[in-house]
């Protein structure tokens, strides 16, 4: 089943390099919207630092990037290659750094704000988003753990049942075997069991 990695959840992390201060703060995001706000946000909060460098991945494809005032290619690139490499999308990172006094140099910085934004990662973790497709029919209760076996035999989950003259029941399959299961519920019922496949999802 096709998906792509998502962060589980907020991360942070800090790190000190020759006296400057990096705070990194990562975020799920589904919106350059979203992300944007949440740059503002970090801007807002930490308004008496010298950077705030940040970049957002969205779809995989929207990628945007900024080095705030740090020397071109040193701050945001290398935090948005992190997330390149690990292949996350979805998210957005800000790396505030407080000035120690002694100079990094490009290299210096890129190794701190790609490491910040890196550990960030790490400590929120991440997950698989799949796409998945919907499939509602009603079971007769005889046929009920059959019907649920089919389902799991196809890589799907039960999502939802609901008890009533027969068993209306949501179940999830990857997307790709839908049908699959339309067939076994057919086969399984002599074709009493209609099906009702939906718009897929990704979660």
């Amino acid at each position: 089943m096709s998906g792509f990695r998502v962060p589980a959840g907020i991360g942070e992390a800090e790190l000190t390099e020759k006296r400057s201060r990096f705070l990194a703060h990562l975020r799920p995001v589904e919106s350059e919207d979203a992300a944007k706000a949440f740059v503002q946000e970090i801007k807002k909060q930490y308004h008496d630092a010298r950077h705030n460098c940040w970049c957002w991945r969205i779809g995989g494809e929207l990628e945007r990037f900024s080095d705030d005032g740090e020397p071109q290619g040193s701050a945001g690139k290398p935090m948005l290659e992190v997330f390149r490499r690990e292949e996350v999308t979805n998210l957005v990172c800000v790396v505030t750094r407080y000035f120690g006094g002694v100079l990094l140099g490009t290299g210096g910085l890129s190794r701190a704000y790609g490491g910040a934004a890196k550990e960030a990662l790490l400590n929120a973790g991440t997950r698989t988003v799949s796409e998945w497709t919907p499939v509602r029919f009603a079971c007769p209760y005889p046929l009920l753990e059959r019907c649920k076996g089919s389902v799991t035999l196809l890589g799907g989950e039960v999502s939802r049942l609901d008890y009533g003259e027969d068993v209306r029941v949501l179940a999830l399959l990857p997307t790709g075997e839908e049908e699959k299961l339309v067939s076994a519920l057919t086969e399984l019922s002599g074709g009493s069991i209609p099906a009702e496949i939906e718009e897929s999802i990704w979660k």
